[in-house]
């Protein structure tokens, strides 16, 4: 089984969502919530922070993090079971920094969810949650 962490940060009622790229083995060409893989003593929270400073160079408040949910795909050895958290708080602004992985990254509108190639289906009912989200912020890094 695989545990999976992913972030939702939400600006102006639009969730920042990635795309996998289509040369990727698992999942390609969809997009989805930032995130990866919990490593062997990580706990979710360590595990959010580390992949969205890795995938979009943002640092989290972890305090500010509240979890959403989990979406399950798969049976056995082959499940995986993501956690996914709502990040109310994060410095630096998004940008791409794992082109490897992903070619493209978007802001896009809460109700406009449905309409996408989505890694997991169920990912557009649990950010209904964030209808009218916390207030959350960007907090843009000072050179």
């Amino acid at each position: 089984m695989h545990i999976v962490v992913c972030g939702a940060l939400v600006v102006n009622d639009a969730v920042l969502l990635v795309h996998r790229s289509p040369a990727r083995r698992a999942y390609p060409d969809l997009w989805d919530l930032p995130g990866g893989h919990v490593e062997a003593g990580e706990s979710e929270r360590q595990a959010l922070a580390r992949e969205l400073c890795e995938e979009v160079g943002v640092e989290i408040v972890a305090e500010s993090c509240s979890r959403l949910g989990e979406l399950r795909s798969g049976s056995g050895e082959d499940a995986v079971h993501v956690g996914v958290w709502h990040v109310g708080v994060w410095l630096g602004s998004p940008t791409n920094r794992a082109p490897d992985e992903h070619d493209d990254l978007a802001w896009v509108g809460l109700s406009e969810l449905g309409g996408l190639p989505l890694v997991h289906s169920g990912l557009p009912a649990l950010l209904r949650a964030l209808d009218r989200p916390p207030a959350s912020r960007l907090i843009e890094e000072v050179a």
